[in-house]
């Protein structure tokens, strides 16, 4: 597989075979014949949130087959797909006629070796009629460029490209000859523009004429090809469900070219596998209908032999109600797919986990190779922080290993620190160097999105986003914007979490860093959390049950404040249950730290992580206990806190001795409480480890179950 792509073995391996050589009948990067999985292959959706690396996996599907069988990569979300040409008439375009006139283009090319090339007389008749009429006067050019490109699609226009650039010109020319002024275009218009057309290039191209007698099946057409073609070139014009029903029949008329060339005997002997459509972000501009014309024809029974393989940004899709849903290592050996009789079930939905912490080190080493072939040295706890940092996420990896290259770390240095790095575009000096974070918003979140979502980031659930919507994102994004946001990030794959409005932690961190470092004094950070503080002490109720002080104190600490996060965690020790103390601890210490502040949460003292100090007792003799407490639950409580709220924090490298002393004072803890000290003494033989290789800090298991996770 190409470099930094990893983790998606059960794709892309050859012996056994993977997903793709089961369906595609061709190993990848060889030509070598692997044996069918199905009779029909399924329109196989890889879903996942953004930077889960969809679009890397197509683009190296392509690489492994082209020029083994034909291979066409489209991306729906490109201008190109999704906007109508400057030139052209809108009633004449739509984005799946784009979405198929590329698919047949690349079709064609490059040549597989030993093979001919592909024809597509049937579409090739379909888009000449449905972009046969519109143009006006002074669009002869434009006009005879796409009558041009559209003639290049079938054999003998290739082969003799002057002809077809002589046929374009004359069939452009007649047909604005024809235009007859202003008013609506009827269809005693259309017919003679075509008739116009297939007088020019029915007889010089026998393949075209065979393409277009294929349309007297069309509704409508009584048996009668040019009916046909102007029937569906009337539908293209009326928009909506008759738009859409000729776009199918556009798709079936490629699919039926497509299936011509395997038929014919010498193609059949030369070709081996099936032809590769890959559709990328398919959710958007000609994605849903292209889809949902693939799946319907397979539904109707009118089958075909193409892999389709396309990208979805979430996990749910409309035209997917019924898909047959697979994690992607459980298709590695078999697909588990059996069609049923909905169109959607002849889909199969699979999801692309995160990276494993191993995983995410040979992206970072395979990202740290030079130019030159030198390789960087990476410190070694680093890929492992990187992969806590980033939940997995290969683009998080790649970007951050990257960084690491660029900036070419001596000794130890925290994701943080890389965060903050400047990032140049590789193989571009000129461009302006730009903080990491930055770059990784930028692909994780849409440009329009990213403000509101830096604040609302802080949030914990529906009624805090809404709160602080109402005072810090003005009148005109409120409670619907909110949901609004909600919704659009559920549907993207990222639902919120328990206790957080943004779920994925990774693009949480991003989105908690930016809002940090929008501007030098911090004050937009400050006046958010204290919109929140104020919306907790506002709630009704008891202001120090455990489910609600958890929030205030999560808060407070974010600003700098720990003097209320260790009063309360020392005087609720010996009377709320253990498995809740620990609960609020891990959940107070999920606030976000960038430096030292004091309790207005401005910067002070030098840079560097001052939490440190604390959890390991060097700063005790500075701290005076209140009056009338227990002094030694005080000192432990003030430790414990600020050691678990440095070991949990994702951007920083995870600190053997800090994870120790935590150890030490979990386990004092459960000396000086005997009726609590199972679930401390678990804490204390659990945490350290957990801590040390990255993963999330729970409470332990108890008679209630599972606590909460940090």
């Amino acid at each position: 597989m190409g470099r930094g792509l990893h983790g998606r073995g059960a794709l892309f391996e050859a012996q056994p075979p993977g997903l793709a050589s089961r369906l595609v009948g061709l190993r990848p990067y060889q030509l070598l014949t692997s044996p069918y999985e199905h009779r029909e292959p399924p329109f196989v959706v890889l879903a996942g949130a953004r930077g889960l690396g969809k679009s890397m996996v197509l683009a190296e599907l392509r690489t492994a087959y082209r020029g083994h069988t034909p291979v066409a990569l489209i991306d729906c979300e490109a201008d190109r797909l999704t906007r109508l040409p400057g030139e052209r008439p809108a009633a004449t375009w739509s984005p799946v006629w784009q979405a198929l006139t590329s698919i047949a283009e690349q079709l064609r090319e490059p040549v597989v070796h030993g093979a001919g090339s592909i024809d597509f007389p049937r579409l090739e008749a379909g888009l000449l009629a449905v972009c046969a009429t519109g143009w006006g006067a002074r669009d002869e050019d434009s006009a005879r460029e796409e009558a041009r490109r559209i003639l290049l699609l079938s054999d003998p226009a290739r082969r003799w490209s002057v002809i077809a650039q002589g046929w374009a010109t004359k069939v452009a020319s007649r047909l604005i000859a024809n235009v007859s002024g202003t008013g609506p275009v009827g269809q005693a218009f259309i017919e003679a523009t075509l008739d116009t057309l297939f007088d020019l290039v029915w007889t010089p191209n026998g393949l075209l004429k065979a393409g277009a007698e294929w349309y007297r099946d069309y509704p409508g057409a009584s048996g009668d090809a040019r009916r046909g073609l102007i029937e569906i070139a009337r539908d293209f014009r009326a928009d909506g469900t008759s738009r859409a029903d000729a776009e199918r029949w556009l798709l079936r008329a490629l699919l039926a070219d497509l299936g011509d060339t395997y038929r014919r005997r010498w193609e059949r002997m030369r070709r081996v596998g099936r032809p590769v459509v890959l559709v990328d972000n398919v959710q958007s501009g000609p994605g849903p209908g292209l889809l949902k014309a693939v799946l319907k024809e397979r539904a109707d029974g009118i089958g075909d032999q193409v892999a389709f393989f396309a990208t979805l940004r979430g996990h749910r899709h409309p035209e997917l109600p019924d898909a047959v849903r697979h994690p992607l290592p459980e298709v590695a050996r078999a697909s588990g797919w059996v069609p049923g009789a909905s169109p959607s079930s002849h889909a199969l939905l699979v999801t692309l986990p995160p990276l494993t912490p191993e995983e995410t080190r040979r992206v970072i080493a395979d990202m740290c190779v030079t130019d030159d072939a030198t390789r960087i040295e990476v410190p070694p706890q680093l890929p492992y922080a990187i992969h806590r940092l980033t939940a997995g996420s290969p683009l998080g990896a790649a970007v951050l290993g990257q960084a690491v290259r660029q900036n070419r770390p001596v000794g130890a240095v925290s994701p943080g620190e890389l965060l903050t790095a400047g990032l140049k575009p590789d193989g571009d000096a000129e461009s302006d160097q730009r903080p990491v974070y930055r770059e990784l918003l930028d692909r994780l979140v849409p440009a329009v999105l990213a403000e509101e979502l830096a604040v609302l980031a802080t949030a914990h659930d529906g009624d805090s986003a809404r709160a602080l919507a109402e005072a810090r994102l003005g009148d005109s994004f409120g409670a619907a914007g909110v949901n609004r946001l909600r919704t659009q990030l559920t549907t993207e794959g990222l639902p919120p979490a328990a206790g957080y409005f943004v779920g994925d932690p990774f693009l949480r961190t991003l989105l908690l860093l930016r809002l940090h470092l929008d501007d030098a004094d911090h004050g937009r950070w400050r006046a958010v959390h204290r919109s929140l503080l104020s919306h907790y002490e506002g709630l009704p109720g008891n202001p120090d049950a455990p489910a609600r002080a958890r929030y205030r104190l999560h808060h407070e600490l974010a600003l700098g404040d720990t003097g209320f996060a260790v009063a309360y965690l020392r005087n609720t020790f010996r009377v709320i249950a253990p498995r809740a103390w620990l609960e609020t601890l891990l959940f107070v210490t999920a606030a976000p730290y960038y430096h030292a502040h004091d309790p207005h949460g401005r910067d002070i003292g030098a840079a560097g992580d001052h939490r440190r100090a604390v959890a390991l007792a060097r700063t005790d003799a500075e701290e005076e206990p209140p009056d009338g407490v227990d002094a030694a639950l005080h000192l432990t409580v003030r430790r414990l806190l600020h050691a678990v709220w440095q070991v949990t924090d994702p951007l920083v490298l995870p600190d053997e001795v800090v994870a120790g002393r935590m150890h030490f004072d979990l386990e004092q803890l459960s000396n000086i409480w005997p009726a609590g000290s199972e679930p401390l003494w678990r804490a204390a033989q659990q945490w350290p480890e957990d801590a040390l290789a990255g993963r999330p800090l729970r409470v332990p298991a108890g008679d209630s179950g599972d606590g909460g996770l940090r």
